[in-house]
């Protein structure tokens, strides 16, 4: 897993992406997913999601037991 550097530019918070997951647009959709933050490009988010869906082991999906 890598990491990346967070830091303050202005009156921003900024994320220094490592090359392999820099993207090639000029602006991303943002989103809360869980404790963290998802971010796709803006002109093609939908194809974006599938993607990274489709990078999960197929024994991902947790079972939960019935509602009472």
């Amino acid at each position: 897993m890598q990491t990346a550097k967070i830091f303050i530019t202005g009156r921003s918070q900024a994320v220094r992406l490592p090359q392999a997951f820099q993207f090639d647009t000029s602006e991303v959709i943002i989103q809360h997913f869980g404790n963290g933050i998802l971010l796709m490009p803006k002109n093609n988010n939908w194809q974006s999601l599938c993607e990274a869906v489709a990078e999960f082991e197929p024994d991902f999906v947790l079972e939960r037991g019935e509602q009472a």
